[in-house]
């Protein structure tokens, strides 16, 4: 069960525990703005994120505070899902509504065949070129940072995995513009370092009328769904954490050892682990669901990677 507390930590973190919170970011807001709020109501220097989301989108973002941020880099890694809306019509320097826009097309009765052909040629492993305006470094520079400094330079396409892309409704609207848009509500399930904005570019550019992604709402991080996250007024009211026991859990495959085995593998020794099915990390649990640490398969042996126990 979450933590739940309306006194104010002890100055230093001392009196927050270890664990996850999960926030409904609101819009304009960078992650590292929701950090820097987190720390001044959990009271502790040790808050992070898991993943970023553009100042433009809303939902969930996951942080970290005390020692969970060790799992934050781990948590990263998982799936990811989104609800926005793609217009068609009109392209803007950063795919997205808060860049000016760059060219626009008639898009007005684009058939529903061919938006669905587009979709598809999106979904399932892909190489995406990211967005410029991004936080990708190229030679050691942030991409947004050089774009802004009026360079010229190409980011390379990097894999990602685009699970499913649905279109749930299509509506026709004229932009401030006046250019006759069409507006698709979509649903993306996608893996980490997919851009959905770039998905809207890229689905625009295949139906020759451009496009960019107009609102982002991200409906979960792995396992942390929108139901569970908070606002930060919310968490400004009560500060609500997830035990870190309890988001390794939800997050990993679990394994139980005895005391004797904890304290082997405490202690550093690389101890025989089952088969789980794949590789990632796994977390440990030992007697009194104790949560020891989150450890790898490595040539058929633990190797740690975070110990917590």
């Amino acid at each position: 069960m979450s933590q739940r507390s309306n006194a104010a930590p002890a100055a230093g973190g001392g009196g927050t525990p270890d664990g996850l919170i999960i926030v409904d970011k609101p819009a304009g807001f960078t992650s590292h703005d929701v950090v820097a709020k987190m720390r001044g109501i959990a009271r502790t220097r040790r808050v992070g994120h898991a993943g970023t989301l553009d100042p433009m989108a809303t939902g969930v973002l996951v942080l970290g505070v005390q020692r969970a941020t060790k799992l934050l880099g781990h948590l990263a890694l998982t799936e990811k899902e989104y609800l926005g809306t793609v217009r068609l019509g009109q392209t803007t320097v950063t795919d997205d509504a808060e860049g000016e826009i760059t060219s626009s097309a008639d898009a007005s009765g684009i058939p529903r065949d061919a938006v669905d052909a587009g979709v598809a040629q999106l979904t399932g492993d892909l190489m995406q070129v990211p967005s410029k305006v991004s936080a990708i470094k190229i030679d050691g520079r942030r991409s947004y940072a050089r774009v802004r400094g009026g360079e010229e330079f190409d980011i390379p396409a990097r894999p990602v995995t685009v699970s499913r892309f649905t279109v749930h409704d299509v509506r026709e609207a004229v932009a401030e513009d006046g250019t006759a848009v069409t507006d698709l509500v979509v649903s993306v399930v996608c893996s980490s370092g997919t851009y959905v904005r770039a998905l809207a570019r890229d689905l625009g550019a295949g139906l020759g009328v451009g496009g960019h992604l107009t609102a982002l709402r991200r409906t979960r991080v792995g396992p942390y769904r929108l139901n569970a996250a908070r606002t930060l007024d919310q968490l400004q009211e009560e500060l609500t954490v997830m035990p870190v026991g309890e988001a390794a859990a939800a997050a990993f495959p679990r394994w139980d050892v005895d005391e004797r085995r904890a304290r082997l593998l405490l202690n550093g020794v690389r101890l025989d682990i089952p088969e789980y099915g794949g590789r990632g990390p796994v977390a440990v649990f030992g007697p009194q669901e104790r949560f020891l640490a989150l450890v790898e398969e490595h040539r058929g042996k633990a190797r740690s990677l975070a110990v917590f126990g």
